[in-house]
């Protein structure tokens, strides 16, 4: 049994789709009900396993009883991929504490949440994955604007190191991908023109990454053959962390 958080779209369901499979039953967990179970529909018609999840991460009432049902009803969580994010941009100097404060919610507070649950779950098992979706943004700054952003996934990544080094005797690996940009619904409204042109500039590969090379990724870190990697994070950027002035 797969959870992932925010797959009724984008990244989160190009995971759901490639775990979907591999032989999973997934669970689509989301905040958008109706997204959700549309989602698992689709997947469900094509001939895989999957259920909606109602489930807002940044409320800790709305996590706890979404694992609660998942314990009731299927008795297990071997996976957690921590998909769900937001993101808005301001200046630093006038950067909303609002704003700030639902970044950590949801980016921060949500991840620790949801892998608290699904931990315990599996500590039952002797056996579990834990895949965070951090960003490169959250290992060096990604232009302007992003200081909420850039903070939650820098915080991602540190807590990613802490869940591995302390669940690690319960057989449980906790791992991170780091994804530069990739075309999805959120990056089409917030990267203008001229910063994805900016961007893919800086990227050796010159181009955005897609979701489905987010979810392979996410696959190899959820299978067994992963099964001594744990605390690591893997950039998924086409060469971008690697890069400084790549031109002649």
């Amino acid at each position: 049994v797969a959870l992932i958080t925010g797959a009724a779209k984008g990244i989160g369901a190009a995971i759901a789709d490639r775990l979907a499979r591999e032989g999973h039953h997934v669970l689509i967990g989301d905040i958008d009900e109706t997204q959700a179970r549309e989602k698992a529909e689709a997947l469900t018609s094509a001939g895989h396993r999957a259920d909606a999840v109602r489930l807002d991460v940044s409320d800790e009432k709305s996590v706890a009883a979404a694992f609660a049902d998942i314990d009731a009803r299927w008795k297990r969580c071997d996976i957690v991929v921590n998909n769900a994010g937001i993101a808005t941009t301001a200046p630093f100097l006038d950067f909303p504490l609002d704003s700030w404060q639902a970044h950590l919610n949801v980016n921060v507070t949500g991840v620790l949440l949801c892998s608290q649950h699904g931990g315990r779950l599996m500590r039952r098992k002797g056996w579990g994955r834990i895949i965070n979706i951090a960003s490169v943004a959250g290992m060096r700054a990604v232009g302007v604007g992003r200081t909420g952003y850039g903070t939650s996934k820098a915080a991602v990544i540190g807590l990613t190191h802490q869940m591995a080094v302390e669940l690690a005797e319960y057989n449980i690996t906790a791992n991170a991908v780091a994804p530069g940009p990739v075309d999805t619904p959120m990056t089409k409204v917030l990267h203008s023109a001229a910063f994805r042109q900016a961007y893919t500039s800086a990227i050796p590969m010159r181009r955005y990454g897609t979701p489905e090379e987010v979810a392979a990724a996410v696959a190899y870190l959820a299978s067994e053959d992963a099964g001594y990697v744990t605390g690591t994070v893997l950039p998924l950027d086409g060469g971008f962390l690697a890069s400084g002035a790549h031109q002649w």
